[in-house]
């Protein structure tokens, strides 16, 4: 079973994403409310070496290699956890690049961009995801839970400074939580950040997968329409765009599905339709494994917003 891979999985703003998963569980600088990987197990900001690179890049080229390099549009990184803490992340990046002609993104929550040897490493990548959840120190204490060292004005001042020298494409989400940052105030106080940041879309989320805490909802229609407008009339409509439904059920399986589904709950939950068809195709019925995955993989079923997910049991805080 691959150890750092996963996928492809169809991606909404990346189309066929092959995942990396180069933190272990859950290591990282947020706790979010909405985190759909559950609580951070380790809030840290301290960068170390987790998994030998040479390893990752390898297992990389070895899953292009066996599905197919048209088949995918990215290699991601995007574990369950804050990428940028791996200090071997520019060196996983030179490795797969000399050997595999496929773009490479990054989803972070841009908590440590402020360090100039995170900032060189994010370079390196042919897209940047960077979480913009609050323009207000307040609300971000709130919705992300950072850790105590962290500091509003230095994470933001980095983000902008990173942004005006960084020739890739760069793109912000923010996710929307009923109540919590939903506001027009920070709706107002994001877009001007938007504004001096200049990224080439925006995307506006709300939390469709189960959070790691059970009361976080989304927002109202009029609340996403609220920021839909506030950073079109900065960005222009072209580059700002809602993603509040689920992705296609489009995944590509080349390998025994239990572990597929293993490898991607992981990352994060997985509907149960979804589950149900990647199995269907190859000949197994979900209902008859799963005791298997829940004491194989520990994969259970939750519920949440009318849907039911398969979702990697994790200890919480």
């Amino acid at each position: 079973m691959a150890r750092y891979v996963f996928g492809p999985v169809p991606s909404r703003r990346l189309g066929k994403s092959l995942g990396i998963n180069n933190i272990p569980g859950k290591v990282c600088t947020y706790s979010c409310i909405y985190c759909q990987a559950g609580r951070t197990v380790n809030l840290t900001v301290t960068r170390k070496s987790f998994y030998d690179p040479q390893k990752v890049a390898d297992e990389v080229v070895e899953k292009c290699l066996e599905i197919g390099f048209e088949k995918i549009d990215y290699i991601t990184f995007v574990p369950n956890g804050e990428p940028t803490l791996d200090v071997n992340l520019g060196k996983i990046v030179d490795r797969v690049r000399s050997r595999v002609d496929v773009k490479l993104a990054i989803l972070t929550n841009g908590s440590l961009i402020w360090m100039s040897d995170v900032a060189d490493d994010l370079m390196l990548f042919d897209l940047v995801s960077v979480k913009l959840d609050s323009g207000l120190e307040d609300v971000w204490r709130r919705i992300n839970r950072p850790h105590p060292r962290l500091s509003f004005s230095n994470i933001m001042d980095g983000i902008l400074e990173f942004s005006k020298t960084y020739s890739g494409k760069l793109i912000t989400e923010t996710m929307l939580v009923k109540e919590v940052n939903d506001s027009l105030e920070n709706a107002r106080a994001i877009a001007e950040i938007l504004s001096k940041l200049g990224p080439n879309k925006a995307y506006i989320s709300v939390p469709i997968r189960p959070p790691s805490e059970k009361w976080v909802k989304p927002p109202d229609e009029k609340a996403i329409a609220m920021f839909y407008h506030e950073f079109s009339r900065k960005l222009g409509e072209d580059r700002v765009e809602t993603l509040t439904g689920y992705e296609t059920d489009e995944f590509i399986v080349e390998e025994d599905p239990r572990e597929y589904i293993a490898k991607l709950t992981r990352v994060h939950p997985l509907r149960l339709d979804y589950a149900e068809e990647i199995l269907r195709k190859k000949g197994i019925n979900l209902n008859e494994i799963l005791a298997e995955l829940e004491n194989k993989y520990g994969v259970v079923v939750v519920k949440h917003l009318g849907h039911r997910f398969l979702v990697k049991r994790l200890r919480r805080e």
